[in-house]
């Protein structure tokens, strides 16, 4: 038997592994699950595997070179090692949150790919020689272990963790249109005609002054998307508990709806950039519209909303409803 072979069946066993973590439920434990204990144990398995990834890489960067039976004994500890990992993760009930479940199966997700991917590289290099491939995909399984300590250790802290992610985006796409808005100056505003290029050049390269008046609107429904990212998450992080099922599930609701902020804001986004389909526009605004109306309703309803905070509510509903307003009046002819 080849001396890698076992890697081979390694590499297998380690793909049903992660096809099983991607798609898998979580089993609902008989035992009463204990979040400190879960932490803990997750934490040792994810330690034990980075062990395993130095041993199985160091094993194969330099003479002599290793048997088969050495080769099938490391296999079997990086598996056993990956399978308390995945075993790990499915002790999370969905009852401590989706979006707490859903970090954490990223997180174990690819630790299992990176092992894969060292099992690879080792595979498909020369023996006995260290490769720069080698080196980096052991320090991929390194930095994959090391992210268990920066999780979230609850629903409450992974709600805010991803909407700080969607806020971030969508600062990102609002600076790049404020950008573009001052860079896309008409290029020909200040020639009437011009005998080489004929009358006012080329349209599809630049915003027209009704365009303008419309972007201003689109932009105050950006600046509104930004604003209630913000105006949550602190919300969120002053108020937000993952002590009870109800409280939980409403923290997963706002993520869930506040999911969809980034998307509806890029889309809204690239439908402004000339030549610009003005009923394209109305649509992407009406959609970001809907969504922020309702990301503010859900956060109103919900725990993270006591009374002294209900006046922002108010007023970004409002800030929504100013703007949506304003585009539709300017769009009307477009119907």
């Amino acid at each position: 038997m080849e001396a890698r072979e076992p890697l081979r069946d390694l590499r297998g066993a380690l793909r049903a592994v992660l096809a099983r973590v991607r798609e898998g439920e979580p089993g609902e434990g008989r035992e009463p699950f204990e979040l400190p204990r879960f932490w803990d144990a997750l934490g040792q398995t994810f330690k034990v595997t980075s062990q395993e990834a130095t041993k199985l890489s160091l094993a194969f960067s330099r003479p002599p070179l290793t048997s088969a039976e050495d080769c099938r004994k490391l296999s079997e500890d990086v598996q056993n090692a990956i399978l308390a990992v995945a075993t790990v993760y499915y002790w999370l009930p969905k009852g401590q949150g989706t979006t707490l479940r859903k970090m954490v199966r990223d997180a174990t997700t690819e630790v299992v790919e990176g092992m894969i991917q060292l099992t690879e590289t080792i595979l498909s290099a020369p023996l006995e020689s260290l490769s720069q491939e080698q080196l980096i995909s052991t320090g991929g399984v390194w930095e994959a272990c090391e992210q268990v300590s920066n999780l979230p250790r609850d629903n409450q802290a992974a709600v805010a963790s991803a909407l700080a992610a969607c806020l971030g985006v969508v600062k990102d796409a609002l600076e790049e249109m404020e950008r573009a808005l001052v860079e896309g100056q008409d290029p020909y505003s200040d020639i009437m005609e011009d005998e080489e290029l004929g009358f006012r050049g080329n349209r599809d390269t630049y915003w027209s002054e009704a365009d303008r008046k419309l972007l201003s609107s689109c932009m105050g429904l950006m600046k509104a998307s930004k604003a209630c990212l913000k105006k949550v998450l602190g919300v969120v992080k002053a108020y937000g508990k993952a002590d009870s099922p109800e409280q939980i599930a409403q923290l997963d609701d706002l993520a869930d709806i506040a999911n969809e902020i980034s998307p509806s804001v890029d889309e809204l986004a690239l439908s402004m950039y000339p030549p610009m389909n003005q009923l394209a526009v109305r649509l992407n605004a009406a959609k970001l519209a809907s969504v922020l109306k309702k990301v503010l309703e859900i956060t109103k309803t919900s725990h993270v909303c006591p009374p002294s905070e209900e006046g922002w509510v108010q007023f970004l509903t409002g800030a929504v409803d100013h703007n949506m307003n304003k585009i539709k009046n300017f769009t009307q002819g477009q119907l």
